[in-house]
């Protein structure tokens, strides 16, 4: 299958293709079609959730970084289930808490409506526990040491200490739970080229 060129921005037609393919897909969790976007933190995940949204019309996103916590990076699934899977699938607007990373507490809420289409990102929004709600799943494709490197360059060197921490984490939950073999479309988190169809039809991307 044909890999889409540039379509990285809202106005490009890989993009759109997608957008239109995954709102067409059959509702997932309940009247909602929940699409995961997943790969390795500093994979550009969360910038291109927020251009497939767009693509969307507008579609809410829930980040899953605002659900884990220092203590619990991966045991967020309880909290995902409870305060946004269930009210979604019952057809309800979602409200869920929302961790500060900088207190190191819960602070706020958070509504999520239950659109046609919702965008859950984050890492581990692939996971076994999830995949049962999701319509559609996307991975992001920059392999982990690429990725670590770009979040470091993005969050400055104060929190080398917890990238370490988090590689670890995030290398011993995808050896356990792994979210790649289950992506049905593929975007390189480099040129934001977009393939679709399953992943054992998609072509390698560069």
């Amino acid at each position: 299958m044909a890999v889409t060129e540039g379509a990285g921005r809202e106005g490009d037609p890989g993009l759109r293709a997608l957008a239109a393919r995954l709102a067409a897909a059959p509702p997932s969790c309940g009247p909602v079609r929940l699409i995961g976007v997943d790969g390795h933190a500093g994979s550009g995940k969360t910038t291109f959730a927020g251009r497939l949204a767009v693509a969307l019309g507008g579609a809410p996103v829930v980040h899953l970084d605002d659900l884990a916590t220092h203590a619990e990076p991966f045991g967020w699934t309880e909290r995902l289930r409870r305060e946004v899977l269930e009210p979604l699938a019952a057809g309800r607007e979602a409200r869920h808490r929302v961790y500060d990373w900088t207190l190191r507490r819960f602070e706020g809420t958070r509504t999520v409506p239950a659109a046609p289409v919702v965008l859950v990102e984050g890492v581990g929004a692939g996971r076994r526990a999830v995949r049962p709600w999701l319509a559609g799943l996307v991975w992001m494709e920059l392999d982990a040491a690429a990725a670590r490197r770009r979040g470091e360059l993005r969050d400055g060197p104060e929190l080398a200490g917890f990238w370490t921490g988090w590689a670890r984490a995030e290398q011993e939950h995808f050896a356990a739970d792994p979210s790649r073999p289950y992506a049905d479309s593929r975007v390189d988190g480099v040129t934001g080229r977009i393939a679709s169809g399953t992943l054992g039809e998609l072509p390698n991307l560069p």
